[in-house]
């Protein structure tokens, strides 16, 4: 007899539709699974066969064969072992096709009939209700984050004769609710980390506030104890509180990665801080069994690298496309998975081995020291920092100041004004911040009058600028101008968005 049950492959950060059919025949005992499978996949058969003698059904001394199509798809993962267990049950007649038609099932069945915990249920939820499926059947576990899906029923049971019995219409199993309205209202942006704790360093404080706005990588260079670690992990509570769009694409990718949290849904920005340590599969993404990496982990929040010359230069090499495409793509012989990237850089160094040049009375590092240590950043890659700032050492007076400093709700305020500029201006142009700008978008929306093109040529040929250079002072003068609130860039916002090169010259300068 013949079954056919529904479930889902991951590919990229999307659920592919995956058709389970089992065929039950007379012949020798055995039991075969085809459709191009992933070792895990291969394992189900002694799982599964297990599972079901453990859970009451007994197996008849037939031929069982179950095919996972489309076979041109690579199927990994333990997520096939609940629908392969329902086929098969269907097939032996313990269950009615019909109940099938318009169900999802994904779950890893353990040897005693119980469900795990699987990896990518939100992806996979949405894309059913997408393919116009009206129900989905996954772990008790994983029924919070496919729950977040409007439009399609999501049912988290525990083991395979609750799935069973909930399919035979015999339990009264209710769909798992999540109020996402609610979980949005309850989210506060109040933690116990604010820009308010940061003494001084107003002027690293601004550059921030200015990256911010619009999306720039921002590069941090000071002497160890001056505050950059301080300042990088105060980022995200000044960007934006996540829209339910932006929420759901973040969610995704958590959901793929195993890191999803018991809400269902992730409502923070992220911030990424790896160890100089990583791998590059690590950071960008890949594996045997692709999964996306810290810069994918990083979309629409921050990664913060600390330390940036201690990171293998072939590691951090690898990053200058996805900051361009905002996009990672890693190909494989049977697919091609893409993963977004759209992540802020941040990077804090020291500007020596030792950490004190220029600062002769403490730095003991010769020229030819400082110059190799500073060397481990490529020339390309360092011009894809938008803004380059000094992270001064603090004096005595400035720590014990009694000035308030402002608070991350106050500078979150002008951010979100600024943002809000952008998206009006760019509407329909599929840009979203600045830092988007193309070089041909650039000259559309960063005019500039005579005398600042003349300040501009001016700094172009002083500091030796490439062109990528060039059109990222424009793309920061953009944002500049925004803050204060200007469609039209001037020359004190240009003057402050070449400051921001400066530091080339300083210390990578001839």
């Amino acid at each position: 007899m013949f079954s056919k049950a529904y479930s889902a492959a991951i590919h990229g950060i999307d659920g592919l539709i995956v058709s389970v059919e089992a065929d039950v025949s007379d012949g020798l005992p055995v039991f075969d699974m085809v459709g191009l499978l992933g070792s895990e996949v291969k394992e189900a058969r002694e799982r599964v066969k297990i599972a079901l003698k453990n859970s009451g059904f007994r197996l008849p001394a037939k031929r069982i064969t179950v095919n996972l199509s489309p076979a041109d798809i690579r199927k990994e993962g333990t997520a096939f072992d609940l629908p392969v267990a329902i086929a098969i049950l269907t097939a032996l007649g313990y269950l009615p096709e019909e109940n099938l038609k318009d169900v999802l099932i994904v779950g890893e069945l353990s040897l005693n009939g119980s469900i795990r915990k699987v990896n990518g249920v939100l992806p996979i939820v949405y894309s059913a209700q997408q393919q116009g499926f009206t129900k989905c059947i996954v772990p008790k576990e994983n029924a919070r984050e496919g729950a977040v899906v409007g439009g399609i029923k999501t049912y988290g049971v525990s083991t395979l004769l609750e799935a069973a019995a909930l399919l035979q219409g015999e339990t009264d199993i209710a769909p798992e609710y999540v109020d996402v309205d609610a979980l949005f209202r309850n989210n506060k942006q109040e933690g116990s980390i604010d820009f308010m704790d940061v003494s001084g360093q107003k002027a690293a404080k601004r550059a921030i506030e200015i990256a911010v706005s619009g999306m720039h990588n921002i590069l941090m260079i000071g002497p160890p104890g001056s505050g950059k670690t301080m300042l990088a992990r105060r980022i995200p509570t000044i960007m934006p509180e996540l829209s339910f769009e932006e929420s759901m694409e973040i969610s995704k990718i958590y959901s793929i990665a195993g890191l999803m949290d018991n809400r269902g849904l992730i409502l923070k920005r992220p911030f990424r801080s790896p160890h100089h340590t990583i791998t590059t599969s690590a950071l960008v993404g890949g594996g045997h069994t692709p999964r996306p990496g810290e810069i994918s982990l990083a979309h629409q929040g921050v990664l913060f690298l600390d330390e940036l010359p201690e990171f293998q230069k072939n590691t951090i090499e690898v990053l200058r496309q996805p900051l361009e495409d905002k996009v990672v793509t890693i190909a494989r012989l049977h697919a091609t998975y893409r993963y977004p990237a759209g992540f802020m850089l941040v990077a804090a160094m020291n500007p020596c081995n030792c950490g004190y040049y220029p600062d002769r009375n403490k730095c003991s590092c010769s020229i030819n020291q400082v110059k190799r240590y500073l060397n481990r950043i490529s020339q390309p890659l360092l011009d894809r920092f938008d803004i380059c700032i000094e992270a001064l050492q603090m004096n005595y007076k400035e720590l014990e100041a009694k000035t308030q400093e402002e608070t991350s709700e106050e500078i979150r305020k002008r951010v979100s004004i600024a943002r809000s500029m952008q998206l009006k201006r760019y509407q329909g142009q599929n840009i979203y911040f600045n830092s988007q700008l193309t070089p041909r978008t650039i000259k559309k929306f960063c005019k500039l009058d005579r005398k600042d093109r003349v300040l501009l040529e001016q700094a172009f040929i002083k500091m030796n600028l490439s062109a990528r250079a060039y059109h990222r002072i424009l793309k920061v003068a953009r944002t500049i101008a925004d803050l204060d609130q200007s469609e039209q860039i001037k020359s004190k916002h240009i003057s402050e968005a070449i400051c921001y090169r400066s530091l080339d010259q300083k210390y990578w300068g001839e």
